[in-house]
């Protein structure tokens, strides 16, 4: 009689076991709220030239941890897609572009990560800034040079006209040239946005990243090329 409870004990201890190690193997990982994929742009962007909904392809530089062991490899593939564009205007309004990370596919294909992430920094020399909302802010005009540029414009319109009517001349030239250079100032453009392929961004989860298994062969989006981008 004993023998057989230790029996079925040890049956129902194995069975325990076995269904534990299989939920602990079919269990997907998270990525908490907050982490951060620093990552190298391999698709060059452009306020000008890109629209809504276009993708883009980074990689991803360092490898991401979460419970103690690594989960997306350096040289994964990040997912992302323009989410919003304001060109550059004339009189007055910088361009601005926002993009938003939707998933990771890690470097052997077998795993992907799907969630929401802001653009949290940007490494370049370009002017172009991250605003609190993880929004791109394009750099707008050189106050310094427009002010040159309109300088130069007045004191053109007074050498002119001093040639043409002595001092009185001048004045007027003065004032043609002033509103030369106000017509100037306003008709310039501000600078677009173009972030090049390269450049080193970090992405911040805003949402969980959800693990499951990457479809054999899922296609890659074909990402926007811009081949204007100055």
């Amino acid at each position: 009689m004993q023998r057989t409870i230790a029996y079925f004990t040890m049956l129902l201890v194995g069975i325990t076991v076995a269904a534990a190690l299989a939920i602990a193997g079919n269990s997907l990982l998270t990525l908490p709220v907050g982490t951060q994929l620093e990552v190298q742009l391999e698709t060059t962007l452009s306020s000008k030239a890109n629209q809504n909904g276009d993708p883009f392809l980074a990689e991803i530089e360092n490898p991401v941890f979460a419970g103690g062991e690594e989960v997306i490899p350096a040289g994964s593939t990040l997912r992302g897609h323009v989410a919003f564009i304001k060109p550059a205007g004339r009189a007055k309004g910088k361009a601005a572009m926002r993009l938003v990370a939707d998933e990771v596919v890690t470097k052997d294909g077998k795993q992907e990560f799907s969630f929401k992430g802001e653009l949290a920094n940007l490494s370049s020399d370009s002017g172009v800034k991250v605003d609190n909302e993880g929004t791109l802010q394009g750099s707008g005009k050189n106050p310094k040079k427009d002010g040159e540029d309109a300088g130069i414009a007045t004191a053109a319109g007074a050498g002119v006209g001093a040639m043409a009517a002595g001092g009185t001349g001048a004045l007027y030239g003065a004032a043609i040239g002033a509103a030369a250079g106000i017509v100037y100032l306003v008709a310039k453009h501000h600078k677009p946005i173009v972030v090049s392929a390269g450049t080193e961004l970090t992405f911040q989860l805003t949402t969980p990243g959800t693990e499951s298994k990457a479809t054999k062969n899922t296609p890659v989006s074909v990402p926007f090329i811009c081949t204007t981008c100055q």
